[in-house]
């Protein structure tokens, strides 16, 4: 699902900068809100603490929020013949997707349903079919410990990057016993307590996702409490966002990406509230590119659940979203064409650079910054 009228100047070299690596922030704020905020609404950018945020909409406004939980989703254990292995769990599957039906979602399958997962693995050499995997202290002897996979194939056919493998216990329940926070390749940190709380939003409530919306982390209920008052809305919508969301674009070429496939569903009192939003006059503001990615999907498709790869580069028409709160993200990744595509190629490019040169805070742990759809930018300093 790409992007319509996607321009072809844009290469993936127009979607790079340099990033001193001291700025990737290995830890969280302190305190949630008291991360920074990008004010980039206006001609000239703003800085300011996120708690500020409210006072940065208007009254009316809907935010949209990620409601996915992240779950632990990297394993640990060997194969019979001793050696290490790491897993990742991707998805855990549904009946439908055991039956081969992928029309149908499922935020949380049944529990006969969840011995089935998909998964990254990392192994010096891949098993065969049919290998059983001893996990986080599984064997014979003790069956009470730990957990036995069994590979079944690779996914989502035989030439897939992925593996299945059913377990001999329930997924979610091996994952929140055994498992570890999914913490991205950039965190050099091994995850603690703190990671478990701080690497997950306040209102995650849908289990499935192997990476945080992060845009969602610098929210508390002081925040919360403060848009309510004002008079801002909000809703949700659920992506559970995978490991994908880290696979860096390999191709000069824009067109020749292909993009990760994530499930999503949008909710009918969500629907509504969009609606809602438009009557009143309000703007609908995503929280996240993956509220961003959810909202548009379902607007370009008319299907408010199911799997989606859109890959949303500069010209594509938004049909949704007004205007984004995000993170700042990865040189050469498909959010950088995104963010561009929203609030345009060259104010975003310059934003990066303002962020750089005032010692923001990047990626996942990092800053925050406030974006508005290039064709309403205000050329007041304030949105």
């Amino acid at each position: 699902m790409n992007a319509p009228n996607m321009p072809t100047q844009y290469r993936l070299s127009d979607f790079d900068f340099e990033l001193p690596p001291e700025l990737i922030a290995q830890h969280p704020a302190a305190v949630r809100s008291q991360s920074r905020l990008l004010d980039g609404t206006g001609l000239t950018p703003i800085d300011r603490v996120f708690a500020d945020v409210p006072q940065c909409l208007h009254p009316g406004d809907l935010l949209v929020f990620n409601d996915t939980q992240v779950v632990k989703a990297r394993l640990y254990g060997e194969k019979a013949s001793g050696g290490k292995v790491e897993m990742l769990v991707e998805r855990v599957l549904a009946d439908n997707e055991l039956a081969g039906d992928e029309g149908s979602f499922a935020l949380h399958a049944p529990a006969e349903a969840n011995s089935h997962v998909v998964v990254h693995l990392k192994v010096n050499k891949k098993p065969a079919i049919g290998s059983k995997l001893l996990m986080a202290g599984y064997s014979a002897d003790t069956p009470s410990q730990g957990f036995e996979a069994t590979l079944l194939g690779r996914w989502p056919d035989e030439t897939g990057g992925l593996f299945r493998f059913r377990l001999n216990r329930d997924a979610y329940d091996v994952m929140s016993h055994h498992g570890h926070v999914p913490l991205p390749p950039y965190i050099t940190h091994a995850d603690d307590a703190t990671d478990e709380t701080r690497y997950q939003t306040i209102f995650a409530r849908h289990p499935g996702a192997v990476a945080a919306p992060t845009a969602a982390l610098h929210f508390d209920q002081t925040v919360l409490d403060a848009m309510d008052a004002r008079g801002i809305a909000r809703a949700s919508v659920t992506l559970h966002v995978g490991a994908g969301t880290f696979s860096p674009v390999k191709t000069q070429d824009l067109s020749e990406h292909v993009m990760h496939a994530e499930r999503y569903n949008v909710p009918a009192e969500t629907i509504q509230a969009v609606a809602d939003c438009r009557a009143r006059g309000g703007r609908v503001i995503a929280v996240g590119t993956t509220s961003i990615r959810t909202l548009e999907s379902w607007a370009l498709t008319g299907q408010v659940n199911g799997d989606t790869s859109i890959f949303i580069t500069p010209g594509f028409e938004f049909k949704v979203v007004d205007a984004l709160i995000t993170n700042f993200h990865l040189p050469k990744s498909t959010l950088m064409m995104l963010i561009s595509a929203l609030a345009g190629h060259g104010h975003v490019m310059d934003l990066y650079q303002h962020a750089i040169a005032q010692r923001y805070r990047f990626f996942s742990y990092g800053d925050a910054m406030l974006l508005q759809r290039q064709a309403s930018r205000e050329p007041s300093q304030a949105m």
